[in-house]
Parts: structure tokens; C-alpha cells; sequence
């Protein structure tokens, strides 16, 4: 039986840590299900069909890796996946403290949902699609940071007058 895990986040935009996590997920999982959270309390930068479309051709390469979106409760959107558990990224200690309550909350909701903790590769372990954000926002190079996609897709966004007048 094929085993598959929920990979949500925002993914604003997606980054080489978010890779390195999708990659070594499909070393276990038999298929790694990207699950874009359309959270109407962030305010991303790139939409929602953007962000999937980014993912899409980030992860091309990889094979099984099936790239959707959600709006419900995650406990909901797994079950209706037909699958039970969810993989979550730690970079640091800081983010341990909310995934746990997290992770617990969705235990409570639903106690057959399991949740998988990842750490990225120590390459990785400080980077964060915000800290993207703000280096391109600022004019530095985020090369190394992410998939060539999404470099050119963010330095198209910056560029457009909507958004740099927001910012």
C-alpha cells in the first residue's frame, strides 16, 4: 500500500529548505503531497494558484511529489487525502514550541493524524521564505536561497508596479 504524506505550509515562496525537506521525505514516503494554505490571516506575497504553479515547477524533477491547496482545517484536508500523516519542517528551536502545539491541537481534532517532524539540512537550518523576502525586497541576491523559478518569479513580482508601491 502506497503511503503518502501532507506537506502543508504557505510557501511564500517556496525554498532550497523546503526541498531539501520535500526530497528526503520521498526517501520514506512513497509519495510527499505539497498542501499550499490559502490562510486568509497572511498576507503572501504571491497568490495562492501562484504559489502552486511556483511549486509545481519547483519540484518537477523530483517525481511523486503532488502539489494542491487547502482552505479547511488541515485534519480535515488529510482525511479527505485519504492519508494520516502530515510532515512539518524544524529549523531551530524556536519553531518548536508552535509546531508542537500544533501538532498536538491536530492530535486532539483527530488522534489518528500523526505528525513527522523533519530538520532541513544544517545548509539550510536558518533560511526562511520571509528572510527571502526581505533580502529581495532589499536588492540582495537570493540565489542560493532558492529554486531558479522562483528567483526570476520574485524579482517579477518586485518589479511590477502594484506590488512595489505596496511595499
Amino acid at each position: 500500500m502506497e503511503k503518502s504524506v501532507i506537506y502543508p505550509g504557505t510557501f511564500d515562496p517556496i525554498t532550497n529548505g523546503h526541498l531539501d525537506i520535500i526530497q528526503r521525505a520521498l526517501q520514506i514516503f512513497d509519495q510527499v503531497v505539497v498542501a499550499v494554505a490559502l490562510n486568509l490571516e497572511k498576507d503572501p506575497l504571491f497568490t495562492g494558484p501562484e504559489r502552486k504553479e511556483i511549486i509545481t515547477e519547483a519540484t518537477r524533477h523530483l517525481g511523486n511529489v503532488r502539489v494542491d491547496s487547502f482552505e479547511s482545517l488541515l485534519v480535515d484536508y488529510v482525511r479527505a487525502q485519504k492519508t494520516n500523516v502530515v510532515l512539518r519542517g524544524l529549523r531551530a528551536i524556536s519553531d518548536f514550541e508552535y509546531e508542537f502545539q500544533m501538532a498536538l491541537m491536530n492530535r486532539k481534532l483527530d488522534e489518528t493524524i500523526e505528525t513527522v517532524f523533519m530538520m532541513p539540512s544544517q545548509d539550510y537550518s536558518y533560511l526562511s521564505s520571509r528572510l527571502v523576502k526581505e533580502i529581495a525586497i532589499r536588492g540582495g541576491s537570493i540565489e542560493a536561497f532558492v529554486p531558479p523559478i522562483v528567483e526570476k518569479r520574485l524579482q517579477e513580482k518586485l518589479r511590477s508596479p502594484r506590488t512595489t508601491s505596496a511595499r
